[in-house]
């Protein structure tokens, strides 16, 4: 049985074999979950401890937590949650054993998979797809061509929606330096939290964003130049995973499935109860950050989130290539990175299909 582990600060690592500047931990959450933890644990397991981000595209973790359907199916195992604001800080917390599985976007899965050697994560389910809009001021910015030249906000180098920016950029024929985001476009690096006021401040002419902020902004006068759904075959792409210590797999698995039902039944619930859903969601991120969203934002957010149980792996490895092709990674090995075993279990037995690993799973 495992004692339960508060957070520490972290050393940060780097994450991307060039470079990648980890960002500080977001505040540990809480006991927020409405169910009560009873039972007997499962696997003589204590708690479990899951890392997400307070954002709309992690609303399978909002969701469930506040709806207490993650820990019902965890019995005894009390679910001990802790939200960052970006993925990396969240990768560090993985690797090092401050937390056991975590909602997190495609980038630093592959990012802490690779920096592991393939021996740090897996990702072993999806939880949401889109819910990612490039948004831009009217007034500097009216059509594509406009975009260069402007100074343009993605989350953190290197991050999912940074990486997808830079590929947007790079097949217009636009140069820009990576690093330094120096080149025919600016583009600023810009935590989430203050996008909205650089944007009224005028230090930034748009931003490549998840939700909600990317309706914060349509909020105060930006408009919807892109939404990046359009760019993806069928307009889906994953925009957040499940991963998991490969540790804790191992040594832990029926806990892990457990999970995974429980993820599996909070996004049935999500799809079948989407207003319930909306308000549980904003509900949470009111409990976490002292302010609930009002309906101008997360309303038309909402509504650009496909919750899905499929990592939907072919989008994934797109998504590494694009990262190579930025110059922030290179050719990654990404052979081992899924084990949907648990997942597909749980879908048979929830009376659904299995997903696809896309030739990415374990041996």
């Amino acid at each position: 049985m495992r004692p339960r582990t508060r957070l520490t600060a972290l050393a940060a690592l780097p994450l991307f074999a060039l470079a990648l500047g980890a960002c500080g931990y977001g505040s540990e959450a809480d006991d927020k979950t409405e169910a009560v933890a009873k039972g007997d644990p499962i696997d003589d397991v204590k708690d479990i401890r899951v890392g997400y981000f307070p954002n709309l595209t992690h609303g399978t973790a909002l969701v469930g937590l506040r709806q207490g359907i993650l820990q019902k199916e965890l019995n005894g195992t009390k679910i001990q949650p802790a939200t960052f604001n970006a993925g990396p800080s969240e990768i560090e917390a993985l690797t090092s054993d401050s937390i056991d599985i975590g909602f997190i976007g495609p980038s630093p899965s592959i990012n802490g998979y690779v920096q592991s050697k393939g021996k740090g994560l897996r990702i072993i389910g999806g939880a949401a797809s889109g819910g990612v809009k490039f948004v831009v001021n009217p007034d500097k910015i009216k059509s594509v061509a406009d975009v260069k030249g402007k100074k343009i906000a993605t989350p953190q180098l290197g991050n999912t929606q940074d990486v997808a920016f830079l590929n947007w950029i790079a097949e217009k024929g636009w140069k820009v330096d990576a690093q330094s985001g120096a080149g025919d476009v600016s583009v600023v690096r810009t935590d989430n939290k203050v996008t909205p006021d650089a944007y009224k401040s005028g230090s930034i002419d748009g931003a490549w964003v998840p939700e909600p902020t990317a309706s914060k902004l349509v909020s105060e006068g930006a408009k919807v130049l892109l939404d990046e759904k359009d760019l993806w075959p069928d307009k889906k792409f994953v925009i957040t995973n499940i991963i998991v210590s490969q540790k804790f797999l191992k040594e832990h698995p029926k806990v892990v499935e457990a999970f995974l039902r429980g993820t599996v039944k909070t996004n049935k619930w999500i799809k079948s109860h989407p207003d319930e859903a909306k308000k549980a969601a904003n509900a949470q991120l009111e409990q976490e950050s002292g302010k609930a969203l009002p309906a101008k934002v997360i309303d038309p957010a909402w509504k650009s989130i496909d919750f899905t149980d499929d990592p939907l792996a072919t989008t994934l490895d797109l998504e590494a290539d694009h990262a190579v092709k930025a110059g922030l990674l290179k050719k990654p090995d990404l052979k081992g990175i899924y084990d949907l075993e648990p997942l597909n279990k749980v879908l048979v037995s929830e009376a659904q299909p299995g997903v696809d690993d896309a030739g990415l799973g374990v041996k």
